[in-house]
């Protein structure tokens, strides 16, 4: 009647118990994390500001043994007061874009919505 580890001895249990505890507490976080972004993204009013294009970017990550990569794309926009705003898009999105562009951002909160380039002359 031990527990978990039987008559293992302290100094031996409170490591894995802590590792144990750590991991839940930062799976939970995580999730409580998440959910509030999404909330403060809910309650966010969508804008929609004129803005260039000033950069690309991409994240590889995964990939290691058996599992396949995976790419996140990025778009950072500069609005006419100065402000920048560096948003996650999708693959074609970033495809269909170059630095440079301009035209109207539509987002809410941190959650892109989308780009309309300007035709110019």
């Amino acid at each position: 009647m031990g527990g978990f580890f039987g008559d293992a001895p302290l100094w031996f249990s409170i490591p894995f118990v802590s590792i144990f505890v750590l991991a839940i507490g930062s799976i939970v976080y995580a999730i409580i994390k998440g959910m509030a972004e999404r909330a403060k993204n809910n309650a966010s009013e969508v804008l929609t500001v004129p803005v260039k294009l000033i950069a690309k970017r991409t994240e590889v990550w995964g990939g290691s043994g058996d599992s396949r990569a995976r790419t996140s794309y990025y778009l950072t926009f500069e609005a006419q007061n100065g402000d920048r705003k560096e948003m996650e898009v999708t693959g074609e999105q970033y495809g269909l874009s170059m630095e440079g562009d301009e035209g109207m951002l539509t987002f809410q909160g941190t959650r892109f919505k989308k780009f309309e380039r300007s035709m110019q002359a």
